[in-house]
């Protein structure tokens, strides 16, 4: 169902951290209204999920909004205040934030139950879950692409925010790892879709999975090691109470296991000559695209061609497989028992068919080593650096980058063997991470671009 929509909504959008159309000119093109949900309090708020397709200089990307509607407004909730809507059968509504209601969070869940939720929603059940009718949410501090919830004491609800017709990656790669008892993730319980539309497909809104609560960030982690070390400017890394060494080995050797895994359960195939120049011409495209929103980068344009040149021209074939796509220091959490890797969507900006095509697990390798060098530099940022800083930055670095190679050849040597296809990918990521700065955090834009300046250096 359509419905008018108004300049609000786009504003709305405009103010959220997963809003791809930053910097650029929007329009809405539709808003798609999904019936209301029945499982809601008589009490409560109104709650629905809608639909929003925007256009940003030519590219379409469909969000998910689900809101709950007031009949009177809310001076408590006037921040996440989304929309004002006239009803033809409620009257005037404010509709609000759903995910900062526990009420319409509670709604938005009550189909895991077994009961009909309604509101065009279909909930799917991978385990036992025991759910009261009034579950308690709250929302994860440090969101990004999408928003996270914790649910009751174990569980942890993500709800994409930007969605497209098909399977979420994210929820088809926890599905076979947590159905062949992978160690690796956090053990899907569920998710939610939109009810199937005739030729069309359905949409993946949200996956419901176990919430590891003593669980430590692997980005900040890593930068309190970073930072340990520049306290101790007298000693060596390896000498410096908080050394990450170890641990980044420990994840070399997760990562290497999680590879593994997805072999078994998901399809592999290999590259030969035809598909690695497909592959160094993609990364060619990626370039020229990238260089549009950073100019700077056009300097390094005839050394990164030398290099997507050689992979273009590699004798032996690459084995390739499902990976994940986007794996960075921040997508790797520190249990108790190990640790274990989250957010199989793959990078943002992909399209869902890329990001649910094989690949090498280099792709995941260079993301992570180029994840190392950016918590270092991102405690001392370049322009506030000095030459003992720089040294010391460049030290943890080095250090933790071999430490996780060591950990992942241990058990997956033939991936870590393709030296010229790593140097390709890290300098991918490097200029993705230029782009990406460039339009979100400009003050930041120097961490990949001496990265970048190192990596042509060293070719």
């Amino acid at each position: 169902m359509s419905a008018p929509c108004s300049d609000d909504l786009l504003g709305y959008l405009r103010d959220q951290r997963w809003f791809a159309g930053k910097g650029g000119t929007s329009e809405v093109r539709r808003l798609s209204v999904l019936p209301w949900l029945r499982a809601a309090a008589a009490d409560g708020p109104r709650v629905r999920v809608e639909l929003v397709t925007v256009e940003t200089e030519g590219s379409s990307l469909t969000y998910s909004l689900p809101l709950a509607y007031y009949r009177q407004p809310r001076e408590e909730s006037a921040a996440d205040l989304v929309r004002v809507v006239d009803d033809p059968t409620e009257g005037q509504l404010f509709g609000y934030d759903a995910l900062r209601d526990t009420a319409a969070v509670a709604a938005l869940l009550h189909g895991f139950t077994g009961e009909p939720s309604g509101g065009g929603l279909e909930h799917t059940v991978t385990g036992p879950l025991d759910l009261p009718r009034d579950v308690a949410s709250r929302p994860l501090l440090g969101e990004q692409s999408n928003t996270a919830l914790i649910v009751g004491d174990g569980l942890l609800l993500k709800v994409f925010r930007k969605v497209e017709r098909g399977r979420n990656p994210d929820i088809a790669v926890h599905e076979a790892l947590t159905r062949a008892g992978s160690t690796s993730i956090a053990a899907l319980r569920g998710w939610v879709s939109t009810a199937a539309a005739p030729d069309e497909g359905s949409y993946d809104l949200a996956m419901l999975q176990d919430y590891l609560r003593t669980a430590t960030d692997g980005w900040e982690y890593a930068r309190a090691s970073v930072r340990d070390l520049l306290i101790e400017a007298d000693l060596y890394a390896d000498e410096v109470g908080g050394d990450f060494a170890g641990e980044a080995e420990r994840l070399g050797a997760t990562t290497a296991h999680l590879h593994q895994a997805l072999a078994r359960v998901l399809p592999t195939a290999e590259w030969g000559p035809a598909e690695l120049v497909e592959l160094a011409q993609r990364l060619r495209t990626r370039l020229r695209a990238a260089a549009t929103a950073a100019p700077g980068l056009t300097k390094h344009a005839g050394a990164l061609a030398g290099v997507y040149d050689a992979v273009a021209e590699l004798a032996e074939p690459v084995q390739v497989q499902r990976v994940h796509g986007d794996l960075h220091l921040g997508q790797a959490l520190r249990a108790v028992e190990g640790w274990k890797i989250i957010d199989f969507e793959g990078e943002p900006g992909k399209l869902l068919a890329e990001r649910t095509g094989l690949d090498s697990p280099v792709r995941d390798v260079a993301g992570m080593l180029r994840s190392f060098d950016y918590a270092a530099n991102s405690v001392v940022l370049p322009e506030s650096s000095d030459n003992q800083r720089a040294h010391r930055v460049a030290e943890w670095t080095a250090r933790n980058q071999a430490a996780f190679l060591a950990g992942y050849s241990a058990h997956a040597p033939q991936a870590a063997g393709h030296p010229t296809l790593l140097r390709a990918y890290e300098m991918d990521k490097a200029v993705y991470e230029v782009a990406y700065e460039t339009r979100n955090r400009p003050d930041w834009v120097d961490i990949p671009m001496g990265a970048l300046d190192r990596l042509v250096a060293a070719r």
